[in-house]
């Protein structure tokens, strides 16, 4: 006989990646030979390749997930629903580094291979999460005649009003990573978006293998191996960033540190003000490009800064459960400029330009993804919040921390 096991419900292999929220999943029989009975017990496991990630399963969508479950299935074709997960503190290194498994017995009757693809911490990464990461940056890029010209477009003098000094400040900046990850993924599917955590030190990052290494003058070098080195924007080769810190030991300055940053308090309007400080007082601990809005996102540092902000939102949100966007302390009812209310669509990726908008909307619709279905292609600020699917299992968007449990 022959399983077909599906991820995210699809056939499409480019769905098969898994986060610490539960992704609906489902087994089939294509080919019953050898089997006379309607129905077949199938045990479902995961093995993973050394230090791969590792992978959970429960039948129904609540309950306790197991390290392995036994479903009832049809032999006529019928599929049977089950869900799977990334086991909490076991993500992968690498692309389909973990193989569910189908057992009839002690047949293994179907397979497919998976990735727990978490955003995790730069400092952390492996060389080959590294060098996949930078990669598909500078493919992405492209001596900047990429993609990523829209992404640089969109963060400008001009488009300040909508991500900045205002409530929608955070679910902007959520979905603006989130669409270069994404876009990031079609280059390299096994490439998540990974955090520079700023008060703590991170000297694997400021390497000529990774982000680079300043010079005197504000000139970032790299090795001759890093693809990194043919940055280009704004029709300017390089990226210019000087530190006024030592890059082996965290800013300082009087940055906050996350439990400081989580500590502001527990309704939304105290604690996002945490754009001054820490985000305002990371940005400032260089100079460069990184230290002004107007041309912040010239330099690739930029999205793992903002990785790092939206994580401290999302252990505040863990924290102090504000996912749900009918609850007053999740987010801030005050009126705002618009673009920063909850039922606000999001520019650029709802195209809107003009009047209280910017005169253009580079980048076109939000990239979709083939795992997740949230937040569509124009997001509104609200479809932000419940970004791990905790109230609505279909308004998770596929991302997830390596250090914020689901």
């Amino acid at each position: 006989m022959v399983v077909e096991i599906q991820i995210n419900n699809s056939a499409d292999a480019r769905s098969r990646y898994l986060t610490w929220a539960p992704s609906a999943c489902r087994v089939r029989v294509t080919d019953p030979t050898g089997v006379p009975a309607p129905v077949v017990n199938l045990r479902l496991s995961g093995t993973s390749t050394a230090g791969g990630g590792q992978v959970q399963f429960r039948q129904g969508s609540t309950g306790t997930f197991a390290n392995s479950i036994l479903l009832n299935v049809p032999t006529n074709g019928t599929s049977v629903s089950f869900f799977a997960t990334g086991r909490f503190g076991f993500p992968s290194r690498s692309d389909r580094d973990v193989t569910i498994e189908a057992r009839r017995g002690n047949t293994v009757v179907g397979s497919v291979q998976v990735m727990v693809r978490i955003r995790k911490n730069a400092n952390t990464l492996t060389t080959g999460e590294r060098d996949r990461l930078v990669a598909a940056f500078a493919q992405l890029n492209n001596q900047g005649t990429g993609r990523f010209a829209d992404f640089r477009d969109m963060h400008t003098a001009v488009a300040s009003a909508q991500a900045h000094g205002a409530k929608g400040f955070l679910p902007w900046h959520r979905v603006y990573i989130l669409d270069l990850e994404r876009e990031l993924q079609n280059i390299d599917p096994s490439v998540s978006l990974p955090y520079w955590r700023f008060d703590q030190a991170a000297p694997n990052i400021f390497t000529r293998d990774f982000l680079g290494v300043s010079d005197n003058l504000g000139t970032v070098l790299f090795s001759p191996t890093n693809p990194l080195q043919f940055w280009v924007t704004d029709g300017v080769q390089g990226i210019n960033r000087r530190p006024f810190f030592n890059t082996a030991a965290a800013p300082g300055g009087g940055l906050l540190t996350e439990a400081q940053t989580i500590a502001l308090g527990t309704a939304y309007p105290a604690f996002r003000t945490m754009e001054g400080n820490p985000h305002g007082s990371a940005h400032v601990s260089f100079g460069g490009s990184i230290s002004s809005i107007p041309t912040a996102a010239r330099d690739p540092l930029f999205f793992l800064l903002h990785c790092n902000v939206d994580r401290l939102w999302a252990k505040w949100q863990k924290q102090n459960g504000r996912f749900n966007p009918a609850v007053a302390a999740s987010f801030d009812s005050a009126a705002a400029p618009i673009g920063h209310n909850l039922p606000d669509s999001m520019w650029p990726w709802n195209g809107i330009t003009g009047g209280t908008r910017p005169p253009t909307a580079p980048g076109g619709a939000l990239a979709v993804s083939p795992c997740v279905s949230a937040p569509g292609t124009q997001p509104r600020v609200q479809q932000a919040l419940d970004y791990q699917g905790t109230l609505n299992a279909a308004a998770q968007l596929g991302f997830d921390y390596d250090d914020v449990r689901f």
